[in-house]
């Protein structure tokens, strides 16, 4: 495996960080989850400008270009040959010293790794998967900006432990209104009446990728689409519930806190979103190979 590491191409063995960087230390810094699909970098446009958007909420200014970001990505999947993929491509603040002030940090660090992830099972992906709701809430935007992918993750990760302490692969968060947010990972949509409902970037959630593509997508096929704050009552009596995120593209939730959603099986709206996903996948995205091959 060869990274991207500042400015060279190095073996994962070699690609270190140190630790003085206030990304490891206090977790300054923001980063991407991006997937490359047949030999396209899905949505990468949308990932750095999210990137570059974030950074500018930190006030972390990136060493590097838009288009210089998107060549480090694309000649990562190069150097490791690789046509479908996970991409993580982080900026952190930097080394500096073992005080917060961010000022201390001279110039910021950049590194890509390009693998690959399974988040899911594909049983879950047919059947659709039981989730929980946690006690843990979601960030307030006035303590730790939500729509920042920061790499300051406890939140989520708090969340995750109470998933991994129940015995669930995932979990719905609230906000601190009681209004649902998202998963620890991943957005969520609900389907009632045949309209698409999901929460708004008010109730505290990182406005994912793959929630923006299939928001387009539901549009395009005449579906009603409804940005709102919705509770937990509102999932329990969904005809259909569903999480979206890079990792976990389009995954189907047919139980909540013990509640059967809808006929507890994938619905039909749901399926639709899946296979249109997966088509989209197919042509979206920058080629990683000059004439679109490998």
């Amino acid at each position: 495996m060869i990274i991207y590491l500042n400015g060279e191409f190095v073996p994962k063995e070699k690609a270190v960080v140190s630790v003085f960087d206030h990304g490891l230390l206090y977790g300054d810094g923001v980063f991407e989850g991006i997937r490359a699909y047949y030999g396209r970098v899905f949505k990468l446009g949308e990932h750095l400008d999210r990137l570059y958007e974030g950074a500018q909420a930190l006030c972390l200014k990136i060493p590097c270009s838009k288009d210089e970001m998107r060549e480090i990505v694309l000649e990562t999947l190069r150097r490791n040959k690789l046509r479908d993929a996970y991409i993580r491509l982080v900026v952190t603040r930097g080394p500096g010293d073992l005080g917060l002030d961010p000022k201390k940090c001279h110039r910021a660090f950049v590194f890509c790794i390009t693998a690959s992830i399974v988040l899911y099972p594909d049983e879950l992906y047919e059947k659709g998967m039981s989730v929980i709701s946690v006690s843990t809430r979601r960030n307030i935007p006035t303590a730790c900006i939500p729509r920042v992918k920061s790499l300051n993750y406890l939140n989520n990760i708090y969340a995750k432990m109470e998933a991994n302490l129940a015995g669930m692969p995932e979990a719905i968060m609230l906000n601190n209104e009681g209004y649902v947010a998202e998963a620890t990972g991943d957005n969520i949509f609900i389907v009632k009446n045949g309209v698409l409902i999901t929460p708004p970037s008010s109730a505290g959630i990182l406005e994912g990728i793959t929630r923006n593509a299939v928001m387009d997508l539901a549009r395009e096929k005449g579906i009603a689409v409804v940005e709102k704050l919705f509770t937990m009552f509102d999932v329990y009596t969904a005809d259909e519930v569903f999480f979206t995120g890079t990792a976990a593209e389009v995954i189907p939730c047919i139980n909540v806190d013990g509640r059967i959603i809808g006929d507890g099986v994938p619905g039909e709206m749901t399926r639709e979103l899946i296979t249109a996903f997966h088509e989209l996948t197919k042509a979206d995205g920058p080629f990683i190979y000059p004439g679109g091959s490998a």
